[in-house]
């Protein structure tokens, strides 16, 4: 067994005092009735979010989210249902509900589960506690700290740090078992620089399936540095110039820009509905 699927059955099975035994007998009901194809979805997560701004914390969340879904497909016809309470009665309570959109006269029998085969394509950790919460307030000053000292126009600085614990359970009629735990951690940085009586801002981050510790020193001066170098470029810039201007076209991708400046204005559908800018102008010099 995968440590994905070990660990989904820890988080959304165990807790709730079921076993694979419990699952086979919900879609023994669901196939009591001629059902072409069910399978049982569950979804836990837990998210939270830490915001700083004028070198404090001002907000903050913390959230979990969980239930289950029962699809059943009989020939054309598709029932869903859903409940947050992850028991054997709300199981089979959904099953009874899906399962009505079926013929009567039924034979499939409910098949073993076993584990599927899967890729693994990132680490199943959780990263909510890859930090502690004084580190995860320190993360955000270091962050700020750095870039308040790369100008000394730098007047605000507002930084986010988001992470998500995500773990998907599927069971399908015909056995398979499936399990997913899908981390997810983001950065952002927002910086307000003022100079000359102007006020210009720039922003940076990013994030990725792994831990807050991804979040190192190198990425955290990265981060500042675009935000703030966007924001100076944005403070230094000067008006653009107006009025009529010379453009020159290459070869290649820039026909693109002629063809949605007055291709489509020139189609003959638009033109016989009168709903173009040159109805009634072909063959006059524009």
């Amino acid at each position: 067994m995968s440590d994905s699927l070990q660990l989904a059955k820890q988080a959304l099975l165990t807790p709730h005092g079921l076993e694979s035994h419990h699952l086979e007998q919900v879609f023994g009901k669901l196939l009591a009735h001629r059902v072409d194809y069910a399978d049982l979805y569950f979804q836990y997560s837990r998210a939270e979010s830490w915001s700083l701004e004028e070198g404090i914390v001002k907000s903050g969340s913390f959230n979990i989210d969980q239930g289950v879904g029962v699809r059943a497909v009989s020939g054309e016809k598709t029932a869903f249902a859903y409940s947050d309470e992850i028991t054997l009665l709300a199981l089979e309570d959904a099953a009874l509900a899906t399962r009505a959109i079926a013929r009567q006269g039924g034979k499939q029998k409910a098949a073993h589960l076993h584990a599927g085969k899967s890729h693994q394509l990132y680490l199943p950790h959780d990263p909510i506690a890859t930090l502690k919460a004084e580190q995860k307030v320190a993360l955000l000053e270091r962050l700020e700290r750095f870039a308040r000292t790369l100008d000394p126009r730098v007047t605000q600085v507002m930084a986010n740090l988001a992470g998500e614990y995500e773990v998907i359970l599927v069971t399908r009629n015909d056995g398979l078992m499936s399990a997913d735990i899908r981390p997810l951690v983001r950065l952002s940085l927002q910086v307000i620089v003022e100079g000359n009586g102007h006020r210009e801002q720039g922003s940076s981050g990013g994030g990725g399936r792994f831990g807050y510790d991804y979040f190192s020193d190198e990425i955290l001066h990265r981060y500042a540095k675009e935000a703030v170098h966007q924001a100076v470029i944005n403070l230094d810039a000067r008006p653009a110039p107006a009025g009529n201007m010379t453009v020159v076209l290459g070869s290649g991708w820039p026909g693109i820009l002629l063809h949605e400046a007055v291709g489509h204005g020139l189609e003959g559908d638009f033109n016989r509905k009168g709903s173009s800018t040159f109805s009634g102008r072909i063959g006059e010099r524009v």
